[in-house]
């Protein structure tokens, strides 16, 4: 009897184990990345193979010391869909 719940345990920690996979903005239309990504607030979408970045609705989702910039991703329908990520907010002084 052991043995059926150790085997019962492992076999429901294993099967929740399994890597989620993040959506990739080159199955999207650029409305439909721009759209998850305001809905979420804050996603890691896949932008090719090998490449992925955390995308941001507005500067609420970033750190403290971070603002939102403009970038773009490949998508479906467009090489260059405009979409907000957070990067270092430095500050520049004149000596």
């Amino acid at each position: 009897m052991k043995r059926i719940a150790l085997a019962v345990a492992f076999l429901a920690c294993a099967s929740g184990v399994q890597a989620q996979q993040r959506p990739s903005t080159l199955n999207m239309v650029c409305g439909q990345t721009q759209q998850l990504i305001l809905s979420r607030g804050a996603i890691v979408l896949s932008t090719g193979t090998y490449t992925y970045d955390r995308y941001v609705r507005d500067d609420s989702f970033c750190e403290r010391n971070e603002m939102t910039e403009v970038v773009t991703v490949p998508t479906r329908d467009t090489p260059r869909c405009p979409v907000y990520r957070c990067t270092d907010n430095e500050y520049f002084f004149d000596d």
